[in-house]
């Protein structure tokens, strides 16, 4: 499986995760990605998604994915046993969480200053 990353480089051995940048509506564009070397636990910011990956049963895959969220940080998905290139597979997730994401951040914001306006 290689994640493409912003120059579309491969994966490096050493990559344990990605920290998903963008990604784009169709799964055959690059997804950008910051690859991360260790899992050491992290703080995600708002919006982020954290790609974890390692061996599962019978040669597959065990992908994880997790949701920074403005006071957590939570269990997006799980996709347990995958095979051969997983991005058809996640990408329709990802794509719509971000996107989900960053309407509500949108819409959070209208209502803060909604309150503002309203209240001077």
């Amino acid at each position: 499986m290689v994640l493409r990353d912003v120059v579309q480089s491969p994966m490096p051995r050493s990559a344990r995760g990605a920290l998903l940048r963008r990604v784009p509506p169709h799964p055959t564009q690059p997804i950008h990605t910051v690859w991360i070397s260790d899992l050491e636990p992290r703080r995600l910011g708002p919006g982020s998604i954290l790609l974890s990956w390692e061996p599962g049963l019978g040669g597959g895959m065990d992908v994880t994915a997790h949701l920074g969220l403005a006071s957590a940080e939570v269990l997006l998905a799980r996709w347990p046993a995958l095979h051969g290139d997983w991005i058809p597979v996640v990408h329709p997730t990802l794509h719509e969480v971000i996107g989900l994401h960053s309407a509500l951040s949108v819409a959070t914001d209208a209502l803060h200053l909604a309150n503002h306006l309203a209240a001077n």
